[in-house]
């Protein structure tokens, strides 16, 4: 499996969680009218990053086994944590990170067998 095609895979994976972050920017504002809280310069970045982020995957597809998705979008999990904290001040629980922990050991576990 080739190096480049994981990079792209978590590429992918760190836009879209990003997109995550200004759909729930978007949310936790008062907007004057549904079409508003629909159509919103938030919302629209949002779904075409993930558009690009969707394209990527597929990209990345080619040179990964789909047996290792999974795992490699796994790590999205971590990016929004660590841009939750950053973009919408939210705080990091005991949870949070026995979750992240238990997430991470996995990858490891996993990308043992992946290269």
């Amino acid at each position: 499996m080739a190096y480049k095609y994981v990079l792209i895979f978590l590429f992918s994976v760190f836009i879209a969680s990003f997109s995550q972050i200004l759909l729930k920017k978007s949310a936790n504002k008062n907007h004057n009218s549904r079409i508003k809280e629909y159509l919103n310069k938030y919302v629209i970045t949002a779904y075409f990053i993930f558009f690009i982020s969707t394209i990527l995957t597929i990209i990345a597809y080619k040179g990964i086994e789909l047996k290792y998705g999974p795992i490699i979008e796994s790590v999205g999990y971590i990016f929004i944590l660590m841009m939750s904290k950053i973009f919408l001040d939210e705080k990091i629980t005991k949870n949070k990170l026995l979750g992240i922990f238990l997430i991470i050991l996995g990858v490891f576990i996993f990308s043992y067998n992946l290269f």
